[in-house]
């Protein structure tokens, strides 16, 4: 299974914007922004960089990527289903990438981060209507119940996270009760995705 396995700060550090790829530390002064807010590389802090058109578009697909981490093929598998899916393109994406079993996990407050989140899920933490899936990528479904299996409800690590994650709002496409059960009862919507990207651009580019 493939998957990016470098320095993630690196990634936040190119976006020139907190991807929130590392949980707790992204909302201290430990930041990589915070502290080297310019690109990676010898020519990272040039100043008057102006993109072209095809930088922005590129950009914007890189963005989405990492926010979700998800590298070239698979991403380019989600944008072909969503090509082929009624209504707007890039909104159908973002709707797609959404409904990943790991992405689920993290809205949800289980991890501090979608990184931490698709680990769980590896490990086998998770059940999708009562059967353990083990695949980050899972896309969930309208009806779908996702919960912690049996084993996992008593540990501290979920205890831990939840707490931490008490005042992080759950979307409204996702529905849990005090027993930490969660449902999907609709299709992500636009509105209810929070991330800064401009899916329009990554149409563009891949329209092209």
């Amino acid at each position: 299974m493939a998957r990016y396995t470098g320095a993630v700060c690196r990634l936040c550090r190119r976006e020139g914007q907190k991807l929130f790829l590392k949980g707790d530390r992204c909302y201290t002064d430990k930041c990589s922004i915070e502290r080297r807010g310019y690109a990676p590389g010898m020519h990272g802090n040039a100043r008057n960089k102006k993109l072209s058109e095809y930088g922005m578009q590129l950009r914007e697909k890189q963005k989405a990527k990492r926010y979700y981490g998800v590298l070239e093929n698979q991403f380019h598998d989600y944008f072909e289903m969503a090509n082929k899916k009624v209504g707007m393109t890039g909104e159908n994406l973002l709707s797609i990438l959404e409904t990943r079993l790991d992405n689920v996990a993290y809205r949800l407050g289980f991890a501090m981060s979608r990184a931490e989140a698709r680990q769980l899920v590896l490990h086998g933490h998770f059940t999708v209507n009562g059967k353990k899936v083990n695949i980050p990528s899972y896309l969930v479904k309208v009806g779908d119940v996702v919960e912690l299996k049996e084993g996992s409800r008593s540990l501290d690590k979920f205890k831990g996270s939840l707490e931490a994650n008490a005042s992080r709002v759950v979307p409204k496409w996702l529905e849990m009760d005090k027993n930490n059960v969660a449902k999907v009862v609709a299709e992500p919507a636009r509105e209810d995705i929070d991330l800064p990207i401009e899916e329009h651009l990554i149409v563009e580019l891949y329209s092209k």
